[in-house]
């Protein structure tokens, strides 16, 4: 288990990361996720012993990344954004210098390296100088290298960077096959990456936590906001009196042009867009109002990133861990 309580990080009087606590039970895929200058990366080389906080602890598996180094770790595979990859050696030879670096020997360091060498899909290439390589391939050399003597908790940082789309989708695979056995922490600026991949999603804006959930549950958060639009047969008045009479909205906007009028009408909180188009189309149906178009926006990760990052976020949700206690 990774534990993060009340870290803090300052450089002069700028606090990169506020105050900051987590946990995150083993086992899983965890997306960390934030914008530019919100304190991830400043998180992350705190969590791996790359950086001093300020104020606050990190355990890795119960070891303090600070007092007991060493052990802690020993616990962790670190893939950085920009993998420290040596140019003038092959992927063979680099994974045995990290592998001995671990520990490993003899046999034990020969079956690792070829297990993380065909995880990774880097077999046809182990024995080629890596400055040679393409930017995909590098980037499989240091997961490679990050997966090296099976460590509890794996931390990537933008895995998939440089990969074609057949790559991302197996590195994705292997992702999620990590997580059945590993703490697996995904930082990417892919959306699309982290919703497809992660089980559970940390948000973080000015170096606070705004929000920590799964993705869908994440995008229930902003479903007040997500609207219906259609076009229906009526007049504004007609429109507005059942429009009046539905439940489930908390506003719209109408525009009337050659009896026609388009809708934009803005759902309440905890309501479902789908369900709702329908109530609206037998509405106006009911009433010899014929709907000529009707659609619906799902908000998706993205939105709920943007919306939370610009607003300031919302209160975080509780941890998984947490989560278990309470119930």
């Amino acid at each position: 288990m990774i534990q993060v309580s009340h870290l803090t990080k300052y450089y002069g009087d700028f606090p990169a990361v506020n105050d900051l606590s987590f946990q995150l039970p083993d086992g899983h895929v965890y997306g960390f996720l934030g914008p530019n200058g919100a304190g991830k990366s400043t998180t992350m080389n705190i969590m791996t012993g790359c950086l001093s906080p300020t104020e606050g602890t990190v355990k890795i598996g119960g070891f303090d990344i600070l007092e007991q180094p060493q052990q802690a770790k020993k616990l962790i595979g670190y893939l950085p954004e920009q993998p420290p990859l040596y140019p003038n050696e092959t992927p063979q030879e680099y994974l045995t210098f990290v592998g001995e670096a671990k520990g490993l020997r003899g046999q034990a360091l020969r079956d690792d390296i070829d297990r993380v060498v065909s995880g990774t899909g880097i077999e046809q290439v182990r024995h080629r100088l890596i400055g040679t390589l393409s930017k995909g391939y590098r980037q499989r050399v240091g997961i490679a290298q990050a997966l090296l003597g099976s460590p509890q908790v794996i931390i990537l940082d933008e895995p998939t960077v440089g990969l074609d789309p057949i790559q991302i989708i197996e590195i994705r695979d292997f992702i999620q096959e990590l997580g059945k056995t590993h703490t697996v922490i995904l930082s990417s600026h892919i959306l699309s990456e982290v919703q497809a991949v992660c089980e559970q999603v940390l948000i973080i804006s000015k170096g606070k936590l705004v929000a920590f959930d799964a993705p869908e549950n994440l995008e229930k958060l902003l479903l007040s906001s997500s609207g219906v639009t259609f076009q229906v047969e009526a007049d504004k008045a007609e429109a507005e009196a059942l429009l009046a009479q539905t439940e489930g909205l908390s506003g719209w906007e109408i525009q009337e042009n050659g009896g026609v009028c388009a809708v934009t009408a803005r759902l309440s909180e905890g309501q479902d867009a789908k369900a709702l188009c329908g109530r609206l189309t037998l509405a106006f149906a009911a009433k010899g109002l014929p709907v000529i178009e009707m659609r619906t926006k799902k908000a998706n990760l993205e939105d709920v990133f943007l919306e939370l990052t610009e607003s300031g976020g919302t209160e975080a949700a509780p941890s998984a861990e947490t989560k278990e206690e309470e119930a």
